[in-house]
């Protein structure tokens, strides 16, 4: 695309966003010329993705070593234990904050000095891509913007969001149970400012096109810093209406869309990934018709694989996932489990009977969880959120007690990386971290079951030693390492559902199905022979066991998952 081309692209998505209202030209101005100055024009001819995209997710210090900064430290481990296993390291938030484990952002453009500095992070980027987090929708009060706009100073005076407290704000959709206004002492007085997400954290006031120009600078230095996907946090949110949900709004996605057109222009290598946790319909429609985010997460996987490895019935997991086998060319899904947050609730509405959720919510609760919720329109609460350890949410089944708590998290993790999409681990699922409740009772956080900080001594000890963790670190490594040498994982390749017995999930990978997925999600041993095979399987091997299959009809063990590859056994890729 020329420069004049995409100068009036960008003026007609500000046009659309903000109507009628002035947009400074020096603003526009500005925000090109630095487009220009960081344009990379060296590209040609590279893929985006491939399947040997793997995504890491952890903290900046979620290992640390006394003495060394937390990010040297995060790479000495990634280095030893994990090698090129991943590709991808996405560092949740590492700039300086006052609250919300590194999302209420204090300066965007800093690194926090407690985990270390830009070279640090370039450093990271010798051997490793980079996820780096925007955190566009709020920032914290002890921001220089939000201090400037307590003094009614520039930059940051018209930054905010103030809303007399009379007003009705009944349809805004909230994600917690807490007020939507937080009062502030002002140099105009007492004022009333939006904070959706916690009175530490003041929402930016988008109406402001000089806001939106000021974050759009703040992602070309991520870009300039290396960052190759960017994480839109909470961008649901970003454009306030007064009597409206304030969520999806048109001008949030047409912001996501320029968000995507400047990553496209400034180097076609760059991600867009929206972080929506929302009911599926409304996630699916960040990819618009292929021009907003190339990648959005799958919010409906990570509770959907749970109920049904917690039930032993691939009913509802199936049904869903035939439904989201097509979305537009040049997009794709991050698959994950587990992450920083808990597991959302809100995913599954529409997907899963009201009765089922709230027995799965009860069941978290009793393998030591925790359960958030969210305060609905007519007053009532409901479940939100799922706070456990991936692993500790498999511990046992609806259909009681049993001794496959391993068995069934490697099986949760297989699936999740045989999904059309970019697989993501969450470095306590990698590392096989139990539920952390003495963290829960320091911070009274019900999310800080699952942020564990290792002490980078200890964790060598276990993952050198005959330990559960040792075991779990090193079957997902073999496994993802075989997974890494499938085309068929391609996350460009086609996905597809075959139907079967409720204890079996199978699904179809590959533009010419060359690749099944077979597993068994229940704790008792299952037939998969009478399922309708897309290819005769006799003759082939098992990429995961090395098991060549000598007939049709076999027993799967329980939570055990076969990868079988169309082409002969002899041409195959082969396990590691």
């Amino acid at each position: 695309m020329e420069q004049e081309e995409f100068s009036k692209k960008v003026r007609k998505r500000l046009k659309i966003i903000y109507g009628n209202r002035f947009v400074p030209e020096e603003l526009i101005t500005h925000l090109l010329g630095e487009i220009e100055r960081i344009r990379n024009v060296s590209y040609k001819n590279k893929e985006r993705w491939n399947e040997q995209d793997i995504i890491l997710i952890t903290y900046g210090d979620s290992i640390k070593k006394s003495g060394q900064r937390p990010l040297i430290t995060l790479k000495s481990f990634l280095k030893k234990f994990l090698g090129d296993s991943v590709n991808y390291v996405h560092i949740l938030p590492f700039f300086p904050y006052s609250s919300d484990d590194g999302f209420s952002v204090i300066d965007y453009l800093k690194v926090n000095p407690d985990l270390g500095d830009w070279n640090d992070i370039a450093s990271l980027t010798e051997d490793y891509l980079l996820m780096v987090d925007l955190v566009v929708n709020h920032i914290s009060k002890h921001s220089c913007w939000f201090k400037n706009y307590l003094k009614a100073k520039d930059p940051g005076k018209d930054y905010f969001i103030e809303v007399d407290p009379e007003t009705d704000l009944s349809e805004v959709v909230r994600p917690r149970s807490l007020p939507l206004l937080t009062s502030f002492d002002t140099a105009y007085g007492e004022k009333h400012v939006w904070t959706t997400f916690s009175a530490d954290q003041a929402d930016l006031n988008f109406a402001n096109p000089e806001v939106l120009i000021e974050m759009l600078k703040v992602l070309l230095y991520y870009f300039e810093k290396g960052a190759r996907i960017i994480r839109l946090d909470a961008i649901a949110f970003l454009w306030k209406e007064i009597g409206t949900s304030c969520l999806h709004l048109p001008q949030t996605h047409e912001v996501v869309k320029l968000m995507r057109d400047l990553a496209d222009y400034t180097d076609p290598q760059i991600i867009i990934i929206t972080e929506t946790n929302v009911p599926n319909k409304e996630n699916l429609r960040y990819f618009g018709e292929g021009d907003e985010a190339h990648m959005v997460y799958q919010f409906s996987l990570p509770p959907l694989l749970l109920h049904a490895l917690n039930t032993a019935n691939s009913k509802y997991l199936t049904s869903w996932a035939k439904e989201v086998k097509d979305i537009p060319q040049g997009c794709t899904f991050f698959n994950f489990t587990a992450s920083h947050d808990g597991i959302g609730v809100r995913p599954l509405e529409g997907l899963l009977p009201q009765n089922e959720i709230l027995q799965l919510a009860e069941a978290m609760k009793s393998y030591g969880g925790y359960v958030s919720t969210k305060k609905n329109s007519d007053g009532t609460d409901s479940p939100y959120e799922l706070n456990i350890t991936y692993l500790d949410a498999l511990k046992h089944t609806s259909l009681g007690e049993d001794n496959f708590q391993k068995e069934r998290f490697i099986c949760s993790q297989t699936l999740m990386m045989s999904f059309k999409g970019i697989p993501a681990f969450y470095i306590h699922s990698l590392l096989g971290t139990h539920n952390f409740n003495e963290g829960v009772s320091k911070t009274g956080m019900p999310r800080t079951i699952n942020r564990r900080k290792w002490d980078a001594d200890d964790l060598h000890s276990i993952l050198t030693d005959n330990t559960e963790h040792f075991h779990i670190l090193n079957e997902l490594k073999r496994r993802i390492n075989i997974r890494k040498k499938i085309p068929a994982f391609h996350p460009d390749s086609k996905q597809d559902t075959i139907q079967a017995d409720k204890a079996l999930f199978v699904l179809l990978r590959g533009d010419k199905s060359e690749l099944l997925v077979i597993s068994n999600i229940s704790p008792a041993p299952v037939s998969f022979g009478s399922i309708n095979l897309p290819f005769e399987v006799i003759g082939r091997t098992d990429l995961l066991s090395g098991a060549i299959l000598k007939e049709s009809f076999m027993n799967l063990q329980p939570y055990q998952v076969m990868w079988i590859e169309k082409k002969q056994a002899g041409n195959t890729c082969q396990p590691v």
